[in-house]
């Protein structure tokens, strides 16, 4: 056997405890891996805790642990890398805290924060740019407008004030409940720089940005707000998101027509 097969096969029995071990194996043999495996486990999920510690500090070291193992056990990494070891965990912990959403909605913040911070290095567009780009657009090029976001932007729909208890756990004083918010939100993640920030924006700014984030056209966007709102104020509306996105720094780049990538 290649020293390759080998090693798949050691790691097909570090990840699976109900694999058989090979008949020459003897009962040290089996402990010895045992311990490898326990050790390897540790190992992850210090990996994942490390990229989740207000979520481990909210739900309590010995809960966050017994999580973490269930999601390696079900899913163990695939990747080469641990900055990819959180991929995926905001789902086991909506399965395991479905009655507690402030826990996914927290750890889904740190991972968002943790994916902007190792994004692709790009300059945002500014107003000036977007000026110069949409100079010469026509009505219907602003009908086709859209735009490719930084590759760091993560939007996601909030059940809890996830921003009130991030910030509550950073200065160590953690509210007693994760508060809700007044109405229905998103929390939106990118870079400025080299820092990971975060805001909390209305659930239909949110859904406007997710929706162009996957590809509608501004003037989708405008018909979208033309139902819920009086014409005039839509458009107001629409410029006023698009205005924000920009000055955030969000936006990377525009274009009329076929979406872009983004």
């Amino acid at each position: 056997m290649s020293l390759a097969a080998l090693q798949q096969e050691f790691m097909g029995h570090v990840l699976d405890e109900e694999r058989p071990l090979p008949r020459h194996w003897d009962a040290r043999m089996g402990e010895g891996l045992a311990i490898y495996r326990n050790a390897y486990r540790t190992r992850l999920i210090d990996a994942l805790r490390e990229t989740s510690p207000k979520t481990a500090l909210w739900v309590g070291d010995e809960a966050f642990a017994q999580a973490a193992a269930h999601r390696l056990i079900l899913h163990p990494p695939q990747g080469w890398t641990l900055d990819l070891i959180g991929e995926g965990f905001v789902e086991t912990l909506e399965e395991l805290f479905a009655a507690d959403p402030d826990v996914a909605d927290l750890a889904w913040l740190e991972w968002a924060m943790h994916l902007a911070f190792t994004a692709p290095d790009c300059p945002p567009m500014d107003a000036a740019g977007f000026a110069e780009a949409t100079s010469d657009f026509g009505e219907e090029d602003w009908a086709t407008m859209r735009l490719a976001f930084m590759p760091s932007l993560h939007v996601r729909a909030v059940s809890r004030d996830c921003g009130a208890l991030w910030r509550a756990l950073e200065r160590e004083e953690p509210p007693a409940n994760a508060p809700l918010p007044e109405s229905p939100m998103h929390c939106i993640v990118w870079r400025e720089g080299l820092e990971p920030v975060f805001a909390q924006v209305p659930a239909r700014d949110g859904n406007h940005l997710a929706a162009m984030r996957a590809g509608s056209s501004f003037g989708e966007i405008c018909a979208a707000l033309a139902e819920e709102l009086p014409a005039d104020q839509a458009a107001a509306e629409a410029g006023a998101m698009l205005g924000d996105w920009i000055g955030r720094g969000i936006v990377q780049g525009v274009s009329s027509g076929l979406p872009v990538a983004g």
